[in-house]
């Protein structure tokens, strides 16, 4: 049989199943998501068991159908119960004793219903193409009634008490679903509970279909406030299902009622069994809108053809003042737009604002009025006395006629305030409307929109006071760099100066120390006569601190050098074996003086090399010098000279302080020292191996160095042969084998 009957319940185990299984599948992992599925799943099978006691032929079918009945929304209400109990989810809610008594209730009455369900409907009639007749016994039914009271009572006690101490969104979908929980149990108490017991079963199969109220708010509460966290367009699917279905269902329950109570003839089966009448009343419902829709149209086109959209309006005023960030642009942008909608003849703002002095903009549609600023003093003082949010100049009284002369010279009928909490911004200026007056829906839209022009004002203004700081910030780094540019010159200008001085210093010291030098050489040769040893030992010590003056001043001369671009080489054929021996012979008696011996590893072979013999001799010198300071005493410094490949190989290997790994990067920098090597020698000046590094790489060499703090130091170089003293690989390979 294909009914109404049918059709509802059908429908309504099809939305239930969709739902539960949406929110099965995507959040099932939560209490209040379990709770909520299982009160849907069982609504289902209370359709299922409508669906078998209403149109069911067998009595197997009859049976099964009183039993899912009378006990499905048991069920149904208990997880409803327990839903309402941890519903929205806090950590530490749980049940509560109502739940308890609740849970322990059903599971004792359905035991009892199902013993004997024929005490509650004592009997069901086949009725051939209709709807079973269905008979319930007044006294059991009503015990089943107050059940159903105390189930109800318990669950909206929950609700109510989770309602009063939740705010914001957590109320409102506390709202949504007590609403919803509301309906359908008012509903279904009619139809199901009460009209059973005075007779009236014909309604019983919209039980299940007023739960369609709940899973409607239910998906409202989804959509507005994400609850269950479920896909958007799945919950408004089955949203759109159910208010169709609702539709439907109170068209065919309007007109059953009319048939049967009212007009109590015979056509109640024509409409029980024939689907065309909800088919109609769904186009109906479909056609409904499209046709009002037109029809507004065409009389809005008639009646109120100035007539504008206010949604529509604020949303392209939020969107235009959103996006506009030029205070000038803005407020012209704001201005058409307001002129547009209200059709006035001009629209203007006078702003007024604060950066270093008093300022002021007007900005509006094309050829507006310019109010000057004395006029806008006067409108200052009655907008502070008045806390109108919008007055028109026609409306003010007489003891403001000089001001509406003022605003009506300025052809402006209109003037809304814009205010800064109690501080006046500027003016919203509207002249004439091209159509008819103002009207109270015009002046309550402006009001709307008020606040949110000042924001976008101040906004404005405080980007626009920030690009004059700019400016200004721009100016004064343009000033400050010209003066920083003018002190660095000074600076080069200096440093060229001190350059010049240390080289003319340098040239300047050079020649009486060498006379020095050379006097005192004399005197230790005996030209002179003889020395006493103590003497010789003070003479010795004179020469050699002469000796290290002559050398530093060479430093520093080669430092000046490097830096104003005179640095040259000049190469000869050098011996590097007896440089190196020399210099060993100079450094002896200061070796010996700190308590260090020296060990040589200098090969016999022949070791011809290009180079600036003085300044390799400054090398050389510097690093058996820094070896002997700073070793400890009665150690040892192996110096070694011998040829690697194509290069000679000089290295001069200590057991002294040796340099900090974190300094080692700075150590050949001009004038750098590490902290120990301050410590152990104060005297020392930081440019012997930023000369060292200079001179070995202005010779296409390369400089060696490794250390560790506390154990010791090398330092040395390798410069290339001369060509001619160059072998190829294979003469170096066997000369390396035969060692």
């Amino acid at each position: 049989m294909f009914s109404i009957e049918v059709v509802s319940l059908a429908l309504v185990i099809i939305i239930n199943l969709v739902v539960a299984l949406v929110i099965a599948s995507q959040s099932w992992h939560t209490k209040v998501n379990r709770y909520f599925v299982l009160a849907v799943a069982l609504v289902i099978v209370w359709a299922i068991g409508t669906l078998l006691l209403v149109v069911g032929s067998t009595s197997n079918f009859i049976e099964v159908g009183r039993l899912l009945f009378l006990i499905a929304p048991m069920y149904t209400i208990l997880f409803l119960s327990l839903f309402a109990a941890v519903f929205p989810q806090i950590k530490g809610r749980s049940f509560t004793y109502f739940n308890m008594f609740l849970a322990a209730l059903t599971v004792v009455f359905s035991l009892f219903i199902a013993i004997n369900p024929t005490r509650f409907i004592s009997e069901v009639t086949v009725v051939p193409d209709a709807y079973n007749k269905i008979t319930v016994d007044a006294f059991w039914y009503s015990i089943y009634v107050v059940y159903f009271n105390t189930a109800f009572l318990i669950t909206f006690t929950e609700f109510f008490l989770h309602i009063r101490h939740s705010r914001g969104h957590q109320r409102q979908r506390l709202l949504y679903v007590f609403s919803g929980t509301l309906l359908a149990a008012a509903f279904s108490l009619v139809t199901n509970l009460i009209l059973p017991v005075f007779g009236v079963s014909q309604f019983i199969w919209l039980g299940p279909t007023w739960t369609l109220f709940y899973i409607v708010t239910i998906s409202i509460s989804i959509v507005k406030h994400q609850l269950f966290d479920i896909k958007l367009a799945v919950v408004r699917s089955i949203a759109y299902i159910g208010v169709l279905l609702t539709l439907s269902l109170i068209y065919y329950f309007f007109a059953y009622v009319i048939s049967v109570l009212i007009i109590g003839s015979q056509t109640t089966t024509a409409i029980s069994v024939n689907p065309v009448n909800i088919f109609l009343a769904l186009v109906l419902a479909f056609l409904f809108q499209p046709i009002k829709s037109f029809f507004d149209q065409v009389t809005n086109n008639i009646f109120y053809r100035d007539r504008y959209n206010s949604e529509a309006f604020f949303g392209t005023l939020s969107n235009l003042l959103s996006v506009s960030v030029d205070l000038r642009g803005l407020l012209e942008r704001a201005s058409t737009q307001i002129s547009s909608t209200f059709k006035a003849e001009q629209t203007f703002f006078f702003v007024s604002y604060t950066h270093d002095g008093e300022h002021h903009v007007s900005a509006g549609t094309t050829g507006h009025a310019r109010i000057p600023a004395d006029d806008v003093r006067m409108l200052d003082q009655h907008s502070q006395i008045s806390d109108e949010k919008i007055f028109l100049a026609e409306m003010l009284p007489d003891e403001e006629s000089q001001l509406r002369r003022m605003l009506l010279s300025h052809r402006v009928e209109l003037v809304m305030p814009l205010r800064l909490e109690d501080k006046i911004v500027g003016y919203v200026f509207l002249g004439e409307r091209r159509s008819g007056n103002y009207t109270k829906r015009d002046i309550e839209v402006l009001s709307a929109i008020s606040s949110e022009l000042v924001i976008a004002i101040q906004n404005a203004l405080s980007l626009h006071e920030l690009k004059e700081l700019n400016a200004t910030l721009q100016q004064r780094i343009n000033v400050a760099t010209k003066e920083l540019r003018a002190s660095n010159n000074q600076l080069k200008h200096l440093d060229e100066i001190k350059d010049e001085f240390i080289s003319m210093a340098s040239h300047q010291l050079r020649t009486p120390l060498t006379s020095v030098k050379g006097y005192l050489s004399m005197v230790l040769d005996g030209d002179v006569g003889d020395v006493a040893p103590k003497q010789q030992a003070l003479l010795r010590e004179a020469f050699n601190s002469s000796e290290r003056m002559v050398r530093l001043i060479a430093d520093f001369l080669n430092v000046s050098r490097l830096q104003t671009g005179k640095f040259t080489l000049e190469k000869k054929s050098i011996d590097i074996k007896t440089l190196i021996n020399g210099e060993i012979a100079n450094l002896d008696v200061i070796a010996k003086a700190h308590r260090i011996k020296f060990r040589l590893n200098i090969t016999k072979k022949d070791l011809p090399l290009v180079a600036d013999e003085s300044k390799i001799q400054q090398v050389v010198m510097n690093f058996i010098d820094n070896a002997i300071y700073y070793s400890r005493p009665n150690s040892t410094v192996i110096i070694t000279l011998e040829r690697v490949k194509n290069d000679v190989a000089y290295t001069v290997v200590d057991t002294g302080i040796g340099v900090p790994e974190e300094e080692q990067s700075k150590l050949f920098h001009k004038f750098y020292r590490a902290k120990n090597a301050r410590k152990q020698r104060p005297d020392g000046t930081g440019v012997g191996l930023f000369m060292a590094r200079r001179v070995i790489e202005a010779h296409k060499g390369q400089i060696i160095f490794s250390s560790k703090e506390n154990k010791g130091s090398t330092f040395g170089f390798r410069l290339p042969l001369s060509a001619d003293a160059k072998v190829s690989d294979d003469s170096l390979a066997k000369d390396d084998t035969k060692k």
